[in-house]
């Protein structure tokens, strides 16, 4: 049985996508540059803001992302940020079912946290935005470590946070970044397939339990629910 339950965020409980596709085509206009399709930029989502502006200005410049010096880089990322100030939490939404299910967690006594690879201050205003941001302790962004998933450090953070040993902790998350970073801390990841994957589908990545939609926690966690950690990739 688990404890804590560390949620990812794009992707898993809200679709972030469309806000970021407009933060992101806003920087490429400043530029010069032709817009990126939101149906690729939900595919470079989940390795945090640098890599994704790094692959939609190399995509849009026609360049090897490798390619992008690092005077480029600060420019690109200093114009995200102020993008993203403006659209963060304007056309985003959360997944059906997301806010009763926490509710109904928390109610159970599960201890909710957030792990993403977002910025802290897009992470914080995207959860206040659409009403969430009270049902976590404590939310790791991409910039609250030295470290980010699927550093292992991560999750033990969080599982520290609550005074909780990593073997009662349950990671939820919607891509093989999730997935690692459950591997590399020796704890269970459930994914849920309507997220950002890379454009690859989720049972490519080995999960240990893909949900057909959030909700499907609620059984599953009670005591007579599948609730091993052992290593299997179902569709309930």
């Amino acid at each position: 049985m688990f404890d804590l339950i560390v949620f990812d965020l794009d992707g898993t409980l809200i679709d972030t996508a469309p806000e970021i596709a407009d933060s992101v085509n806003a920087v490429l206009r400043q530029r010069g540059l032709p817009p990126a399709d939101e149906s690729n930029i939900r595919e470079w989502i989940g390795h945090g803001a640098r890599e994704l502006m790094r692959h939609a200005y190399a995509a849009a410049a026609e360049l090897a992302a490798q390619a992008v010096d690092a005077d480029t880089m600060r420019g690109l990322m200093r114009d995200f940020v102020c993008a993203h100030e403006l659209h963060c939490g304007t056309r985003s939404r959360v997944y059906p079912g997301t806010a009763a299910t926490l509710n109904t967690l928390e109610h159970q006594g599960y201890k909710l946290a957030v792990a993403t690879n977002k910025d802290g201050r897009f992470a914080e205003a995207v959860l206040h935005a659409h009403g969430l941001r009270r049902h976590f302790s404590p939310i790791v962004a991409g910039d609250t470590l030295q470290v980010r998933k699927p550093d292992r450090r991560v999750l033990e953070h969080c599982a520290a946070a609550h005074g909780v040993p990593l073997t009662r902790v349950l990671l939820v998350g919607d891509s093989v970044v999730d997935v690692a970073t459950g591997r590399a801390a020796g704890i269970p990841c459930w994914v849920l397939p309507h997220g950002y994957n890379g454009g690859q589908p989720i049972a490519s990545a080995n999960p240990d339990r893909i949900l057909p939609h959030i909700g499907a926690l609620i059984d599953l966690l009670q005591p007579s629910g599948a609730c091993s950690g052992e290593t299997r990739a179902t569709v309930d």
